[in-house]
């Protein structure tokens, strides 16, 4: 994912909600809160958009928890079997969950901003093999109807992320290439 203004991957992670805890009171900004009322008391919990909490955080306005899809539950599933954990369903809105983490590092400091950055690292590294893996063979796993792990290889392809979909994609184009060229050439024809 790039942080790039037009990037579409960028605007959906920044627009994921976090729920932030005001520090004090914010005159006529209650809408954010849907409530009726103008005002926004101190000590009340919002979902907010990332991109504005931004504002709102650096501003010392307000102060954040980490947001469900990297809390300890989550850690703890993916420190266990990173590939048994469905990305796409964490975050949702094309599930951009290793971008959404980038984002939030931005928010954290040093040391949690550190162990976020292993956490997502890690699960890439893990997740990686498995998804170029099944782009090199997704006609022949597909075709296996059946196996006793065809479910658990299409819920493995159901559940991954915005980036790893798009590796997969890549992976799979190349491997079709691979094989195209690999029998229209010469080596093949032997």
């Amino acid at each position: 994912m790039e942080d790039d203004y037009y990037s579409i991957e960028s605007i959906l992670a920044e627009n994921q909600k976090i729920q932030c805890t005001f520090k004090t009171d914010v005159l006529d900004m209650g809408h954010l809160d849907g409530g009726k009322t103008g005002d926004i008391k101190a000590l009340i919990k919002v979902q907010i958009p990332l991109w504005m909490a931004y504002i709102l955080i650096y501003s010392d306005y307000a102060d954040f928890a980490i947001p469900p899809p990297f809390s300890a539950r989550v850690r703890n599933a993916l420190n266990a079997e990173p590939k048994s954990v469905r990305l796409s369903a964490l975050v949702g809105q094309g599930g951009l969950w290793y971008g959404f983490g980038r984002m939030i590092m931005r928010l954290l400091n040093n040391i949690p901003a550190e162990e976020l950055s292993k956490i997502l690292t890690e699960t890439f590294r893990a997740r990686l093999p498995e998804v170029v893996d099944q782009a090199q063979h997704f006609a022949s796993l597909h075709g296996t109807a059946g196996s006793g792990g065809d479910a658990t290889i299409a819920a493995f392809r159901e559940g991954m992320d915005g980036t790893e979909r798009e590796l997969f994609q890549l992976a799979q184009d190349g491997a079709k290439k691979t094989k195209m060229w690999y029998e229209t050439s010469d080596r093949g024809r032997r």
